[in-house]
């Protein structure tokens, strides 16, 4: 069904035959690989199906980043998509963010090249404010806004738009006193700027700076002229359409049977239920068994999914879901990263982004880390291995910690690390922590640990470990006085301290994730793909010396490896 536009010519269909044979001997590749940790043999039809899991997986981690990010609930919102082949992967990446409805625009496959079309004319007009600060009265920006308004819109009037369907919104770009964020906030109706820019803030970071100033660093506005209605969608009026014709999908249950529908000739309110496909010359929508496409009376495609997916894997390795795995552990890593930066109130954390996230086992291992600061994470392992040593038996649930001595797995003293067990069934499963560079941890100058310090006290305060949370008590008055000790008192114990609470936060926030993931795929599974991740890391660094060693044996077989190693 795709069109016929391979070849010289540009004429020729997709080569069934060669992609599967293509497939066959790809698949014969991964199961005579030694390294395959599969027990079974996989078909051609398993493979291809892997890859798409795989691809959907990958796909799915930058979604959740960003809604994290951003602090959205992505289970309240519907799944929009476009593309000639984003109809193909809707519902299996709507199923693994826990989205039961998907909107396809009736034009998705070109929906870039309409968007241009039928893009409305904009002109944008800025000026800089040199961040002077938003005073309760706004006199001298609304009116500039207003001049910038009026040169804008007389620009669009010179184009030949119609000044009374020209659209002018003004904007301030504001930011905290002392901070790198800023955000445009369009001009409220009240015209409360503070109010707007505050509660955009809190929603971002979780939180407001009200003893800060807010800057104004430009005046902006924007003036829309709108699109011709001949552009814009019609109703459909034609009555529902039939199957043009009828084949088989693959799916996880095996070959199913599939009626395939023509997507411009479906009536409005037409539905379909899967497994089917539905084409056009630019996309194609396949729907999934167990989900109902709806057309709109517009001819777009919503889709409803009836449950959302869970992972379906037993404890044996598996290829394809240890890379699912290996992307969620590593997801989960990011995702901590994203709650650290967007709660944390240091530059350093928030805008410098000098902080590292990480998933262990229950005895400090290494599971997944999310790519931030390499110094960090080579010595986090060790960090949660020292206090499963020093406070192993006395941890239970609600309990948190904090450490930064060197003699613990610390970096340097301001490399503060917060390591929380993972609870389930009372028992400990994995470990999440975070390592994030504060601004001061005392010592004899600003900044801390000096070139010139003589002792570690020179350096800053250096903790052990310390319960920061204990029975799900943040311990603040204790942290203040640990912070304030009279030898070398930490300078802006304020920031640090809110710094901790947003590496807590997110240490939260990876349990939450992997308690969730525990329950979608079970616990059991769960932890044997951790340590097959953790097996398959050894042997891939395995294979690598190996190969190494053969290449310098082969121009010199007397050569010895070997390498020592100091933390």
């Amino acid at each position: 069904y795709f069109p016929h536009i391979f070849g010289p010519e540009e004429n020729q269909p997709l080569d069934i035959d060669e992609v599967r044979r293509q497939f066959i001997d790809l698949t014969g590749q991964i199961n005579a690989d030694p390294a395959n940790p599969a027990t079974g043999k996989l078909s051609p039809e398993e493979t291809a199906l892997g890859f798409l899991e795989v691809a959907n997986e990958v796909m799915v981690r930058p979604i959740r980043e960003i809604s994290v990010m951003r602090g959205f609930n992505i289970k309240e919102h519907v799944l929009s998509c476009f593309g000639g082949a984003g109809g193909q992967h809707a519902i299996a990446i709507a199923r693994k963010l826990g989205i039961r409805t998907i909107f396809i625009h009736r034009d998705a496959g070109i929906l870039s090249a309409l968007g241009i079309g039928a893009a409305d004319v904009v002109i944008d007009r800025q000026e800089p404010a040199g961040s002077v600060p938003l005073a309760p009265s706004l006199d001298r920006e609304l009116h500039r806004l207003d001049t910038l308004a009026s040169e804008a819109a007389a620009e669009l009037e010179k184009k030949g738009y119609d000044r009374t369907k020209i659209d002018v919104t003004g904007y301030l770009n504001l930011r905290y006193e002392g901070t790198d964020t800023s955000f445009m906030i369009a001009r409220p109706e009240d015209d409360d700027f503070h109010c707007a820019f505050s509660l955009l803030h809190r929603r971002e970071f979780g939180f407001d700076l009200r003893s800060r100033k807010m800057l104004i660093d430009d005046v902006r506005v924007r003036a829309t002229a709108s699109l011709p209605s001949q552009l814009r969608q019609r109703k459909i009026t034609r009555e529902p359409g039939k199957p043009c014709a009828a084949t088989s999908c693959y799916f996880a249950q095996g070959w199913l049977p599939s009626p395939v529908y023509r997507q411009g000739e479906l009536g409005a309110g037409q539905e379909i239920a899967g497994p089917a496909l539905i084409i056009q010359d630019t996309s194609t929508i396949l729907v999934e068994p167990g989900c109902r496409a709806e057309t709109s009376d517009y001819g777009d495609i919503i889709i409803h999914l009836e449950e959302t997916g869970s992972l379906s894997a037993g404890t044996e390795a598996d290829p394809v879901n240890l890379a699912i795995f290996s992307n969620r552990f590593m997801s989960i890593a990011e995702q901590m990263g994203r709650v650290l930066q967007k709660t944390a109130l240091s530059t350093n954390i928030k805008e410098r982004l000098d902080f590292s996230c990480a998933v262990f086992d229950p005895l400090g291992g290494l599971v997944a880390n999310a790519p931030h600061v390499p110094v960090h994470l080579g010595a986090m392992s060790e960090a949660v291995r020292k206090q499963i040593r020093l406070q192993g038996k006395s941890l239970k649930p609600g309990d948190v910690l904090l450490s930064n001595h060197p003699s613990a797995g610390g970096s340097h003293l301001p490399d503060m690390t917060v390591i929380t067990p993972v609870w389930k069934n009372n028992a400990i499963r994995f470990f999440v922590a975070s390592r994030g560079h504060h601004s001061d941890v005392g010592g004899i100058s600003p900044g801390s640990m000096p070139p010139f310090s003589k002792t570690l006290d020179d350096e800053g305060l250096h903790i052990k470990s310390f319960k920061i949370v204990e029975d799900f008590i943040f311990r603040e008055d204790a942290l203040h006085a640990l912070l304030m000790s009279p030898d070398q008192p930490v300078r802006g114990p304020e920031t640090v301290t809110a710094d901790l609470k947003a590496q807590i936060a997110a240490n939260q926030r990876g349990i939450d994730l992997l308690s969730a993931l525990m329950d979608e795929a079970g616990e059991e599974v769960v932890i044997a793909y951790m340590q097959h991740i953790q097996a398959n890391a050894e042997k891939a660094v395995r294979s690598m010396l190996r190969k190494i060693a053969l290449q310098l044996q082969a121009s010199s077989p007397s050569t010895v490896l070997a390498a020592e190693d100091r933390l």
